[in-house]
Parts: structure tokens; sequence; C-alpha cells
């Protein structure tokens, strides 16, 4: 199977009656992609920017028919995008009851078992550690080096630059990962415990070194998002690995 990596050669480019089944595509750019008379029975779309812009699929952007869908799937989800602080602790409270049950029901054979270019169980749940160092030691509380070494970063980086040697070679233990995610769950709690509308509303820089100054609430709102998108990712994962 040939692969294109890192290529714009298709960009404004015209495919007639040609065949794309069976392909994958990954961290690619396919805004503004038009489609017309097209089979597309089995295809299927994930994307976590789904709901910053459109998706028309025979004249009806269905990206706010996937989010209410999602809602419900995901009972608390909503709250991700709460403003108020308590709206913002109701939301945490909710993610992390899904997240509980979970990983209570995940046999232990399955824990660190993957889908093809997925991560594991216990993989996911050092992203979320890293997702919490991130937006709330980092961005939050403006620590200099807010990642604890089992943290799992996303695919890519390395070719940006960053600093990988912050992070262990080896795989922790399960019951490590865990405790170091209790640990991070807490530091949320505790944080939104206290906070306030003011607090909420106090101006950060990106962690990430980009152009948006998201506000305190905005770094909370991206912490939720990530608990959120990734347990839909391992339960999806989960339930296939658990149907083979």
């Amino acid at each position: 199977m040939t692969t294109y990596s890192r290529t714009k050669e298709f960009e404004g480019a015209s495919f007639d009656r040609a065949s794309f089944r069976g392909a994958t595509i990954r961290f690619s750019d396919v805004s503004g992609v038009t489609m017309r008379g097209v089979d597309l029975d089995g295809l299927d779309v994930d994307s976590h920017d789904l709901f910053f812009g459109k998706l028309i699929v025979n004249g009806v952007d269905v990206v706010p028919y996937v989010d209410a869908e999602l809602n419900r799937m995901f009972p608390g989800r909503e709250l991700q995008k709460a403003e108020t602080p308590e709206g913002l602790r109701e939301g945490w409270v909710a993610v992390q009851q899904a997240w509980a049950t979970t990983v209570a029901d995940t046999p232990a054979e399955l824990r660190d078992a993957h889908v093809p270019d997925e991560w594991s169980l216990a993989q996911t749940l050092r992203h979320l550690i890293l997702a919490t160092d991130t937006w709330l030691r980092g961005a939050i509380r403006g620590i200099d080096q807010p990642f604890h070494e089992i943290g799992q970063i996303f695919t890519g980086a390395a070719e940006g630059g960053f600093d990988m040697t912050i992070f262990r070679d080896d795989a922790p233990a399960w019951d490590e990962v865990l405790a170091v995610r209790a640990e991070r769950q807490a530091m949320v709690t505790e944080f939104l415990a206290s906070v306030t509308p003011e607090q909420l509303a106090e101006e950060r820089e990106d962690p990430w070194g980009g152009d948006w100054n998201p506000s305190v609430g905005d770094c909370i709102r991206v912490i939720l998002e990530e608990e959120w998108a990734h347990l839909r990712y391992i339960r999806r994962d989960l339930a296939l690995l658990a149907s083979s």
C-alpha cells in the first residue's frame, strides 16, 4: 500500500471516477474538500476539531446533530462549554464519574491493548495526565516545567522540536498510572472548588506557544474537552478489542 506523508501535492486536485476504497487518512487537512456523487457507505470520520466548523452532508450541516447525539450518549458532556464555576465543577464531576466507570469495567488484559494506530487505556490516562499538566500546571499556574515524566505526549511532538527527554522511555506500571492520574484529578478538583468568576476571566498564554491568549476558564474547558474526547475514543476502541 502506498503511503503519502507530509505532502501538499493533492491540494486543489480533482479526482474523477477514482477509488479511495479502504484508504486511511490521518492527521491530514481535508478542509474545504468537495465530494459529489460519491459512495459513502461505511465512511468513518473522526475529527477532534469537528465542532469548530461545518460538515455539510446533502446540503445539511450535521455538526449540531453530532454534538447533540454525543451529549445524549455522554451525560454531562455539554458542560465542557460551561462559563461559570458551578457549571465547570458539575462538568468535572460528570466526566470523572464516567472515567471511573470505564477504568473499573476494563479487564486487566485490555489495559495495555490497543487497536492499530491508537492508544491503549493506560496510554490514554497518561495523555490526560499531560493535558492536566499542560493547562492547569503550565498555563494557569505558570510552572516552567509542568510535566510528569510518565505523561503521554501527542504524535508528532518530537518532530516539532519538543524536548522528549522530559518523559521516561519505559512504560509505567498500571498502579503508577492510576496514582499519578488520581493526583492530577485531585488538582483540578481542588482548583475548581474555590475558583471565582473573576479568576476564570483572567488571561493566560498559550502553553504550546501559539498566538491564542486563553482565559483561565478556556484552559479548564480544554481539559474537559480532552477528557470527554478521549473517553469517547477509548470506549470505541475497547468495544472493538472486546468484540475481537
